[in-house]
C-alpha cells in the first residue's frame, strides 16, 4: 500500500490527537520532544513535528498497537506514514 504525503500528514495529526487524549501520553512526547502545548500548536502543520510524532510512537511497541487499534488501522501504517514524510524515507535503528 502506498500512502501520500498528505495521507501521512492527516496520520500523524491523528496520532498527535490521540496522544492528547492522555496526560502520560502527551507528557511523554513533550518530555521527549521538548515541545510545548504552544509549540504544538503552532507547529500543526510543520512535517519535522509531524515525523517526531511517528517516531515517538515508533519507540514503544506496545503505545504503537494502542494507537492503531483505536485509530482502526494496520500495525504497518506509522512506517508507511513515516516513510512519505520528507526525511522520513530512511529509519536508523540505532
Amino acid at each position: 500500500m502506498s500512502v501520500t504525503r498528505a495521507t501521512a500528514e492527516t496520520f500523524a495529526a491523528r496520532v498527535l490527537a490521540w496522544l492528547a487524549e492522555d496526560h502520560a501520553r502527551i507528557g511523554g512526547f513533550l518530555g521527549w520532544s521538548g515541545e510545548s502545548p504552544d509549540s504544538l500548536r503552532a507547529r500543526i502543520a510543520d512535517p519535522g513535528l509531524l515525523l517526531a510524532v511517528i517516531d515517538y510512537l515508533l519507540l514503544d511497541e506496545s503505545m504503537l498497537l494502542d494507537a492503531c487499534a483505536d485509530l482502526d488501522v494496520p500495525p504497518e501504517t506509522p512506517m508507511q506514514a513515516r516513510a512519505a514524510l520528507p526525511g522520513g524515507a530512511d529509519y536508523h535503528w540505532t
